[in-house]
């Protein structure tokens, strides 16, 4: 029997978790690892264990019956852990909790509002959020070491130290960095696609703009490495952009 009132066996409390969303618009398992391959370009720790939900919204009416074991194994292999199944219907529900994994509600309770309205009502309803993202800053001071994340919710990240190799840092707003960038940025983490990453020392292992990745495996160009850089997102494109005076549009 427990009887140390002063330390309980167990604390449950609210916490972010971030995961990443993994949107299938295909449901066989060839065509899911030819795309993660070529995603990944062969790098192992390109994911880097990270939690992902598995999105189905995208999925054709006539795809066919998601197999979720070989699915959550397919996702492992590529070093993402899916943890919930988001916009499931009703008839998947059973099979997805059997496998281990949870519903997410979330999307659902978000898009009630816009589907009650007339047609035309759901177009504004990207920019409402683009601008809630950008409601707030957090401003982190101290150097982002190995190891570390750190997750701006709602709001733009101002780190003025040096973020290291190993290091992860999250927002749903832009990024900006005053000083050598050497980890893992993720702006516009919640579908903002006009979000950006500045840096005063450009020198990424990976970043990412809603959702979209670009990977630096082999360096960035000897005239971007190491100076003021932006990075944006064009279309299906992350581009880097030199911020050097000279360099400027």
């Amino acid at each position: 029997m427990f009887n140390n009132k002063s330390r309980k066996p167990i604390e449950i409390k609210i916490a972010t978790v971030v995961a990443v969303s993994a949107i299938l618009h295909d449901a066989d398992p060839m065509n899911l690892e030819a795309a993660l391959q070529e995603m990944t370009g062969g790098v192992a720790d390109f994911f880097d264990n990270e939690f992902a939900v598995i999105d189905v919204s995208g999925l054709p009416p006539d795809h066919a019956s998601i197999d979720w074991p070989q699915l959550i194994g397919l996702l492992k292999k590529y070093q993402l852990n899916a943890v919930a199944v988001r916009n499931a219907p009703a008839d998947m529900e059973a099979a997805i909790i059997a496998s281990g994994l949870s519903i997410d509600n979330v999307s659902a309770a978000r898009q009630e509002p816009a589907a009650e309205s007339a047609a035309p009502a759901p177009a504004p309803a990207p920019a409402a959020v683009a601008q809630k993202v950008s409601s707030g800053t957090m401003i982190v001071d101290t150097q982002i070491r190995a190891g570390q994340r750190i997750y701006a919710r709602d709001a733009d990240l101002v780190i003025t130290a040096t973020v290291n190799n190993g290091a992860e840092i999250i927002a749903d707003g832009s990024i900006h960095v005053y000083a050598p960038l050497r980890g893992r940025a993720l702006a516009g983490a919640s579908g903002n696609t006009s979000a950006r990453i500045f840096a005063a020392s450009m020198e990424a292992e990976l970043v990412s703009i809603a959702g979209i990745y670009r990977t630096f495996e082999n360096g960035l160009p000897p005239e971007q490495k190491g100076q003021p850089a932006q990075i944006r997102l064009s279309g299906d494109r992350i581009d880097v952009i030199s911020l050097n005076s000279a360099a400027r549009n």
